[in-house]
């Protein structure tokens, strides 16, 4: 799993403010999504090279594994994509300067994204 590497401080700093929020937002849609859905959801505990989990999705012979900060970071960065040569930034859509977030948008994005990760 990469660490971002973020374009400017200030894309940081909204990290921080963003980062445990999506974290939780994830964590619950995969959970409303699994419920509705024929797919058996596991968690297994990393902590290399930090601390994450990785999402189990099982249906039938089909499993996919997913680290869930990788899914928040999709969700947190605008046009992520899993690569170590990327800078990232934030999604403005999601927190203004001040550092507050629009948590409807946050919601939005969150679900859209599980969403496509069950349907994939």
């Amino acid at each position: 799993m990469l660490i971002p590497k973020f374009k400017t401080r200030l894309d940081y700093e909204k990290a921080r403010v963003i980062m445990q929020p999506t974290f939780i937002r994830v964590v619950d849609n995969i959970r409303k999504i699994a419920e509705d859905s024929a797919w058996e959801i596991t968690y297994q505990e990393i902590n290399e090279p930090f601390p994450s989990y990785i999402v189990t999705q099982k249906k039938g012979d089909t499993v996919k594994e997913t680290n869930v900060w990788k899914i928040c970071f999709q969700v947190c960065f605008k046009n992520y994509v899993y690569d170590e040569n990327q800078t990232v930034e934030i999604d403005d859509d999601l927190v203004n300067n001040q550092g507050e977030l629009n948590w409807q948008k946050l919601e939005e994005k969150t679900k859209y994204i599980i969403t496509n990760l069950f349907d994939a």
